[in-house]
């Protein structure tokens, strides 16, 4: 059987826009064979896309996706970075299905159109292409913007960390919260961080380093360090939240995964007046001692009828990162079911 193809050209010519298009030496278009398995030969401004009928369509897509796109950049003397490739297809990769997402009310997303998501939402930040990418990322985003407590799960590359601290940034642009806590289950109880050199934001650094990357990118350096000045941002290691109540504040507990029951307890009731808390984690990730209940596994199987909290399941096909990552998170959850 004759593998399908399809055979178009981009006409009135642009060189410069196919150069950048393209790459060194078809470099994009390797990318973009290798993320949608199919083949791409091209000669001058004409292309030939083969493979399966599906995909490739979605290659042509691309293909023009980013090819309009080829226009701006190449007037800035700039290129298609790999990063906007792979977002670009991950865009075009959505589907028309409803996400499997729901709210403790029970709730069907919002999002059944992803035509309708709101890809166009503003943040405050320096990244003026902040937006969603696929239909969990907006439903998480809404579900962060209405509820106070939201619980984001699934693997690495989902985006489910940078999306918090981009909310968190928003409200305390907008004024709507007065600082920004960020917590995360360094070691038990915090005894092990006196083995550790320096105070006490130096010992739990190394812990919170995806956080810290994730407020430079959206404020900047300087800003980030007035901001540590002025307790508009605010780190904790969670073995110290105990006793607290914190109001007008949005409270972001990475690797939730690594808190037994009792802490998470701990963490969701120190909510105060005007409050937000995203709790973040991906359950297949667990470094707790062998025997020991997750507390973010405990708490979606207690807050699931709970109104007014959200919970965002993100799926392999939601990882925004290198391709190889949805491969790999793919691999090992059809390796644990076929192990059960």
């Amino acid at each position: 059987m004759k593998t399908p193809s399809l055979e178009f050209s981009f006409t009135p010519i642009d060189n410069r826009r196919l150069a950048t298009l393209c790459g060194s030496l078809d470099a994009n278009l390797r990318q973009i064979e290798t993320a949608l398995s199919v083949s791409i030969a091209r000669r001058g401004e004409k292309f030939n896309v083969s493979g399966e009928r599906e995909k490739i369509e979605l290659a042509a897509k691309a293909l023009n996706k980013f090819y309009a796109g080829a226009g701006v950049n190449s007037g800035a003397n700039r290129g298609l970075t790999v990063e906007q490739i792979r977002l670009g297809l991950v865009e075009l990769a959505r589907t028309g299905n409803a996400p499997s997402v729901k709210s403790a009310k029970g709730e069907s997303s919002v999002y059944d159109d992803p035509e309708n998501a709101p890809n166009n939402i503003g943040f405050h930040t320096k990244r003026p292409d902040l937006r969603p990418r696929t239909d969990h990322q907006a439903q998480y985003i809404k579900q962060m913007q209405t509820y106070d407590i939201t619980f984001g799960v699934g693997p690495a590359g989902t985006g489910k960390t940078f999306l918090a601290v981009a909310c968190a940034v928003d409200a305390l642009e907008r004024d709507q919260v007065k600082r920004i806590l960020l917590t995360r289950p360094t070691v038990e109880a915090g005894e092990r961080l006196g083995f550790l050199p320096g105070d006490l934001s130096q010992k739990i650094d190394p812990y919170l380093r995806p956080l810290y990357d994730a407020l430079y990118d959206l404020l900047g350096f300087d800003k980030v360090q007035r901001m540590f000045e002025r307790n508009q941002i605010e780190i904790a290691p969670l073995a110290f939240m105990r006793g607290r109540t914190l109001n007008q504040s949005f409270i972001i507990l990475d690797e939730a995964q690594n808190t037994t029951p009792e802490q998470m307890k701990m963490f969701l009731t120190r909510l105060g007046f005007g409050t937000k808390a995203v709790i973040t984690g991906d359950v297949t990730q667990v470094d707790l001692r062998h025997g020991t209940l997750s507390g973010l596994i405990d708490a979606r199987n207690v807050l699931h009828g709970v109104r007014d909290i959200g919970f965002t399941i993100f799926q392999a096909n939601d990882v925004v990162r290198h391709p190889l990552v949805q491969s790999i998170v793919t691999a090992y959850e059809a390796h644990g079911r076929h192990s059960r």
